[in-house]
């Protein structure tokens, strides 16, 4: 028998369908077939397949329909989710019935059809459809359904990876992205882990004023040992909600990986962690742009010149077109305002790539060189500096939380509110 996995399909309050950029959780290795009946779901089932939280499942497509179904399982193995597209009511329950004859236990199926109708969905549900998915759909209500199937409600959430990158080195990439996880993790109380990819000279361990003994290399050289025990016991705990997973920042190895080197690392964090900040090295790589692509939320940081624009524009544009069902990534200017430099103002940047930048952060020598060299983020030396409030904000467009944390009140509150009782 079909085996039952969600009851609901996942929609807004008011009916419409769900956001498109709503996180949603990777699915793992599984084997997808879907039946199609018209050219444009076959259409969007095949853009599906493409989309980077499909990366790991196989996705087959073939024309027919319920009746195609049935008599490709009568000498066949089901897999492990069989998507059904179908018209009428009684071709839908009819082709169920029969399916279930020949479909192997556990086998999930998601069902696309026209018919919009509560007593139908509750027939479907009885026979142990896992979802029903009203047409037309596009790329991304496929992807939601799918992945769906293996996020239970009683599940640990799937934490969402943020990748910050430079245009171009020496812009500031790392200070902002470690700046930024800062404020997610005491700004916006969410349990988070940063991973400086940068093996050879990443600068996470001075900023975060850590020397951990061990770090993301013992991981990286030791796939078979990555699991959430092995991870935390290489994390170095900076603040409360705030982990490190260091680089070595040493020369006495090379650092040449493979394209999936880091896949086991971050699945693994995802588990166990709300958020995952990676500072990634400007470099382009396999590894690198695997990285990019897969990631939830992607923050290009660009100072303001010629190069950078180039660049800046470069990686949106390829991000954009491998990324077509997330959102797009978003950008900020750093180092802005340096003497006597002429700059590319924001106005022609987001003019040149159709997108506003998130935040300008001012050139201050003075504050993000004393941070740095005492191993402190800017919110720790002034906490009412311009550009703590911008990591915030940044922050909170990263993560979709809008509301930070209320500050903590002095000690006088106490004392304060019960003289305003009396």
């Amino acid at each position: 028998m079909i085996s039952y996995a969600r009851q609901t399909p996942e929609a807004q309050p008011d009916g419409t369908p769900p956001l498109v950029d709503d996180h949603i959780a990777p699915a793992p290795r599984v084997s997808v077939q879907a039946f199609c009946e018209t050219v444009e779901t076959a259409a969007a089932v095949q853009s599906a397949g493409e989309d980077r939280r499909l990366g790991k499942a196989h996705l087959k497509i073939q024309m027919g329909g319920m009746a195609a179904a049935i008599e490709a399982y009568r000498s066949a193995p089901t897999p492990n989710v069989i998507i059904l597209e179908t018209e009428g009511r009684n071709d839908i329950l009819n082709g169920l019935d029969q399916l279930a004859t020949v479909c192997d236990s556990g086998t999930r199926v998601i069902v696309i059809g026209r018919i919009n109708d509560v007593t139908l969905y509750r027939e479907l549900v009885r026979r142990g459809v896992s979802d029903y998915v009203i047409a037309p759909v596009n790329a991304i209500d496929v992807v939601r359904s799918i992945c769906g199937l293996f996020s239970s409600p009683e599940a640990k959430a799937v934490g969402r990876i943020i990748a910050v990158v430079g245009a171009k080195g020496g812009v500031g990439a790392s200070t902002i992205a470690h700046n930024v996880a800062w404020a997610i993790a005491r700004d916006l109380a969410l349990d988070s882990v940063v991973a400086d990819l940068d093996l050879a000279f990443g600068t996470a361990g001075l900023d975060y004023n850590q020397d951990p003994p061990q770090g993301i290399a013992d991981a990286v050289f030791s796939p078979d040992r990555v699991d959430t025990a092995f991870l935390d016991r290489l994390l170095s705990k900076c603040t409360d909600h705030l982990s490190l997973l260091a680089a070595p920042a040493t020369l006495d190895r090379v650092y040449d990986f493979g394209v999936e080197a880091f896949d086991a690392i971050f699945d693994t964090l995802r588990t166990t962690m709300p958020c995952i900040v990676l500072d990634i090295p400007h470099q382009w790589s396999g590894w690198t742009k695997r990285a990019l692509v897969g990631a939830d939320d992607i923050l290009i940081v660009a100072a303001p010149d010629l190069a950078n624009l180039r660049n800046t524009k470069n990686i949106f544009d390829l991000l954009k077109a491998s990324r077509p069902n997330d959102r797009t990534p978003l950008y900020c200017l750093n180092q802005v305002g340096i003497p006597k430099r002429p700059e590319i103002n924001s106005g022609e940047f987001a003019k040149a790539i159709e997108s506003e930048p998130i935040a300008s952060i001012p050139f201050d020598p003075q504050m993000f060189g004393s941070a740095a060299n005492n191993g402190q983020m800017i919110a720790e030396i002034s906490a009412t500096h311009r550009s703590t409030e911008m990591f915030l904000q940044i922050a909170q467009r990263l993560t979709g939380r809008g509301e930070a944390k209320k500050p903590r009140g002095s000690f006088l509150s106490p004392l304060i509110a019960k003289l305003r009782a009396k």
